[in-house]
């Protein structure tokens, strides 16, 4: 019965979780795009203010930082989806 249970999970399970961790790769990598983007807008509108480049210079690493594990998410997601 054991014998039984474990071969059909072992057929299974890689069906079963390879999608899982696309799609979990997918959401985290959403949710940092959507984090780069938040403080987009007021960076644009700070770039013209000369009192505003403290915040300035935080924005942008933030952005950026945020953008690129995103991105390499997505791309971590479609290696998997690949393989």
């Amino acid at each position: 019965m054991f014998k039984l249970a474990g071969k059909f999970l072992h057929h299974i399970l890689p069906g079963v979780v390879r999608p899982l961790h696309v799609l979990w790769n997918q959401v985290i990598g959403f949710f940092f795009l959507a984090l780069a983007c938040l403080p987009l807008p007021s960076a644009i509108k700070d770039i013209h203010k000369p009192d505003m480049y403290p915040r300035l210079a935080l924005s942008i690493p933030f952005i950026l930082i945020m953008g690129a594990f995103g991105v390499s998410s997505f791309l971590r997601a479609r290696r998997i989806s690949r393989s």
